[in-house]
């Protein structure tokens, strides 16, 4: 049998593995291993699914990802989430839709915490949701903006997503973060402005909030909220400057953000004991999937069917254009099924040389990316953040209210995507700056 017959065989079981629900690191891992074992023997294929997990968790880059959660899960457990919400309401409850606008500044700054979109998510859906449904917001808004504004982690730094891509692709993740900074700045603007928008044009779905703030709420509301947004303008700054590596800026990060919440009074042994447990628990599970798709790129590579797909995608056309349209199609289609990380990791050995061989800036296109695997965290029939609203409010909304209500930030994401394929200045300029 030929090594790229051998390849495709193993991709199918690969599928239909994840079809039947198993973890994805361990579903490709097998894969892997046995095809790598026919392509060549047990012993070499033993010794791959060997080294493979000792170099990847011993890589020093990637040790920014359980730092970053970390500082996200400790934002979380002390409050600091709550109090985010709370002073983005008072400042901006005035505008139309004026609650669901705060939530999007809120979710925007926690994603920047904590680089995790699930994580956003599931915070501001306990918080935010029910204080618009007690205000009588339309169910599908009150739930699709946190939905939405959740996957803002993938985009503004830090971002997991990014510091996996920039390890795939050997691209500085100091300048992905730089190139991630507008884009993500520009699609919460754009959440803004639709709200904004709608909430005008039909009041019913947004009722004005009847209440009065004085100047000490105000005053209150920018002490809750200086804290933070301190913490990831000097991480950021720290990174951006060279002052210190990514991975450096996320431990300083996270023992920020546990001293925040000691001088809160809000911080115990028990929270910090969920926080940490959350983050060995969602590092295991990335690092499990990275392993997994790691020994299935080296299986492909041997197999010859990422430079097979590559010769027969380019022959389509090579322009970045067709590339990128081929790829976002691949994206949102894989994004019905699969999680953002299984999705990024899973193609990344066939999209990439096929991105290199067309003259694509890795840059750009790891911004492009991720822009699509946001979009991807929304999208029927498995919308991975939609689920994690569903599942922290239980009966009070219907799924499909929550589906409807996310619609309109899918088409204000893809507008926001055409927007950065069509000026790739957008996330160039700060990169470009770094030599």
């Amino acid at each position: 049998m030929e090594n790229l017959t051998i390849g495709f065989l193993g991709l199918g079981a690969g599928l239909i593995l994840l079809l039947l629900r198993v973890q994805i690191g361990v579903a490709l891992g097998l894969v892997s291993f046995v095809g790598i074992g026919v392509l060549l023997n047990a012993r070499a294929a033993w010794g791959m699914l060997t080294a493979v997990p000792f170099n990847f968790v011993g890589d020093w880059n990637l040790t920014a990802i359980p730092m970053f959660l970390l500082m996200g899960f400790v934002a979380s457990e002390t409050g600091i989430s709550a109090g985010l919400f709370r002073a983005m309401r008072i400042l901006l409850a005035w505008l139309p839709g004026g609650l669901a606008v705060a939530s999007v500044g809120a979710c925007a700054m926690l994603s920047a915490a904590s680089g995790s979109s699930v994580a956003t998510s599931s915070a501001f859906a306990r918080i935010a949701t029910p204080e618009m449904l007690r205000y009588k917001y339309d169910p599908g808004l009150a739930t699709g903006v946190i939905a939405a504004s959740g996957t803002l982690g993938s985009l503004i730094p830090p971002s997991i997503l990014m510091v996996l891509y920039g390890y795939l692709a050997e691209v500085s993740i100091a300048k992905l973060f730089m190139a991630g900074f507008l884009p993500g700045l520009l699609s919460a603007t754009m959440f803004i402005g639709m709200i904004i928008i709608r909430c005008s044009l039909n009041p019913r779905l947004a009722p004005a909030v009847s209440e009065t703030f004085t100047r000490r709420d105000f005053l209150d509301a920018a002490r809750e909220i200086w804290a933070l947004p301190a913490i990831i303008v000097g991480v950021l700054v720290g990174i951006f400057i060279g002052l210190f590596s990514p991975t450096e800026a996320g431990a300083i990060g996270a023992a920020l953000a546990i001293a925040l919440g000691a001088a809160r009074g809000a911080l115990s042994w028990q929270s910090l004991y969920r926080s940490g447990l959350a983050t060995l628990t969602s590092t295991a599970g990335i690092f499990m999937v990275v392993i997994g798709t790691t020994l299935l790129g080296k299986f492909m590579t041997l197999s010859g069917v990422p430079s097979f797909i590559a010769e027969s995608l380019l022959s389509l056309g090579s322009t970045e254009l067709i590339v990128i349209a081929m790829v976002a199609v691949l994206y949102l289609i894989l994004g019905c099924f699969l999680d953002s990380i299984g999705i990024l990791l899973l193609t990344m050995p066939i999209i990439l040389p096929v991105a290199r061989e067309a003259g694509i800036e890795p840059i750009y296109f790891g911004i492009i990316l991720v822009k699509l695997l946001e979009i991807g965290l929304v999208t029927p029939p498995v919308g991975l953040n939609v689920y994690i609203v569903k599942g922290a409010l239980g009966e009070r909304v219907s799924l499909v209210s929550i589906f409807r209500g996310v619609s309109w930030f899918i088409a204000v994401d893809l507008i926001t995507l055409a927007l950065l394929i069509s000026f790739p200045i957008i996330s160039l300029y700060l990169p470009s700056l770094m030599g």
